[in-house]
């Protein structure tokens, strides 16, 4: 991510008093090991204003002019508020802008490359902000997963409460909106599930169009037939990333799904 300017402040995770830094002490195949092994769901943490703050200090004394940060969810995660203050605390020194990508995963990944290109072009911060602002709004994420079980221990289930009662015997599906974890549908199998985000990806070609097609996904073995699956609906680049630890925590292994942006 260097050769594009970004600089990630990572949240921490928490296995009982064993406190983690995110891909810094524990890769991703590390944290989905653990789990396996350790009978209690893992807590997340977000950084601190002062992680934000040095962040922006280092980059400044890289020579940036200007700093743009593109935060998980504010509804979903403490990590919004953090890097306002931390922004805050050498605002004088420095143009800084904050922006609530309103999404998480590759949603949020995608659009922090976007605006990090832009930069690189050449925009000005007021440019890089208008587009992160921009792409908040027209970004979807859409998620199958195998369980509510860790959604509803980390309260983040939000909306989706009234699958609470039958998720034993569905496929759950959610959908990242304004920020929000809500109720998408529910599946019979793991297929149709799987069929069921196809074909949001394929409607949302078909009207008002897509760009940015990304693939998420926690540990699943099935994720190369369901980019076949959707590369039959989209013929533009599709971009698979690793659901890490923070939304591994909350989604559970299994976790399926897809992100891009409508036009």
């Amino acid at each position: 991510m260097t050769s594009l300017g970004i600089e990630i402040v990572p949240l921490y995770i928490r296995f009982g008093d064993d406190e983690l830094v995110d891909r810094e002490q524990l890769s991703t195949a590390e944290f989905w090991a653990r789990c396996a092994r350790e009978s209690e769901l893992p807590s997340t943490a977000a950084p601190s204003p002062g992680h934000f703050e040095a962040a922006i200090r280092k980059l400044a004394g890289q020579g940036a002019t200007g700093v743009v940060i593109v935060s998980l969810s504010g509804a979903l995660s403490a990590t919004h508020q953090s890097a306002e203050l931390g922004a805050a605390a050498v605002g004088s020194e420095i143009p800084v802008r904050v922006v609530d990508s309103r999404s998480v995963s590759m949603g949020l990944g995608s659009i922090v490359v976007a605006c990090a290109r832009a930069g690189r072009a050449g925009r000005t911060i007021d440019d890089v902000e208008a587009l992160a602002r921009d792409m908040a709004t027209r970004c979807k994420v859409w998620g199958a997963l195998d369980t509510l079980e860790n959604l509803k221990k980390g309260g983040r289930i939000g909306g989706a409460k009234a699958m609470l009662a039958s998720v034993l015997s569905i496929k759950p599906i959610i959908e990242v909106r304004d920020g929000v974890v809500e109720e998408g549908g529910k599946q019979r199998t793991r297929s149709k599930a799987v069929a069921f985000l196809v074909d949001k990806v394929k409607e949302a070609v078909a009207s008002p169009g897509i760009s940015e097609l990304a693939v998420l996904h926690a540990d699943c073995s099935d994720v190369d037939a369901f980019v076949d699956q959707l590369k039959a609906v989209y013929s533009g680049e599709i971009i698979v990333g690793d659901i890490g630890a923070v939304i591994g925590t909350h989604a559970g292994r299994g976790t399926i799904g897809v992100a891009f942006f409508v036009k």
